[in-house]
């Protein structure tokens, strides 16, 4: 293992200093007020919360925008508001890291996670914004790896983990906070190590 990286990724929730950033596209940056109605639209539109277990009112989601919010103010990263860059930027959705609350069979962990709204599927957004998280999980905050699980029927989350070269582990989960009875409590988990991020990182500049 890298020295840099720590043993546990519990450790590393000190940073303080707000963390923002931009890859070639996208700024991944803190929450601001006029966040909170275009991510109310998206938490409710049953096409991006399919395989969750149901839309969230706009309650909910206000809350969980705040708790985005804290977390980032709290420690520095956690799950960013996202916007294209350009001179009319827009509120995509959110990406980033975050420790889940959910007692999980692999817990204590870090995970990657995001959620675009559906005019920004299919262009690339999710995999260049996650790769940025990824980037600040290892390079900057030195974990010793990051993790991402989504219901086992979501074959687009799935395919995107695949593509940030995440690995599938060999036995699914029962995500504790998933009502039996929604059918979405079967999980699947991936994972990324430092060393395995770093060697792509190394195969990608050997091939440009």
């Amino acid at each position: 293992m890298n020295d840099t990286a720590t043993n546990e990724n519990s450790a590393v929730a000190q940073t303080v200093d707000l963390i923002e950033f931009d890859t070639r596209r996208l700024r991944l940056r803190q929450w601001r007020a006029a966040d909170r109605s275009p991510f109310a639209a998206l938490n409710a539109d049953p096409l991006v919360m399919a395989f969750f277990p149901a839309p969230l009112t706009r309650a909910e989601s206000d809350a969980m925008a705040d708790r985005c919010e804290s977390h980032l103010a709290e420690r520095g990263w956690g799950f960013w508001a996202v916007e294209t860059l350009g001179q009319a930027p827009e509120f995509i959705g959110f990406v980033g890291l975050n420790t889940p609350s959910a007692a999980l069979p692999f817990s204590p962990c870090v995970e990657v996670g995001w959620r675009l709204a559906v005019p920004f599927w299919g262009k690339g957004f999710a995999l260049e914004a996650a790769r940025g998280a990824l980037q600040v999980g290892f390079a900057t905050l030195g974990l010793a790896d990051i993790v991402s699980f989504t219901t086992v029927g979501n074959r687009r989350s799935r395919a995107l983990m695949e593509r940030l070269q995440m690995q599938e582990a060999p036995h699914t989960f029962e995500h504790p906070a998933v009502p039996a009875a929604s059918g979405l409590r079967e999980h699947c988990l991936y994972r990324l190590s430092h060393e395995q991020w770093q060697a792509g990182r190394r195969h990608s500049e050997e091939h440009k």
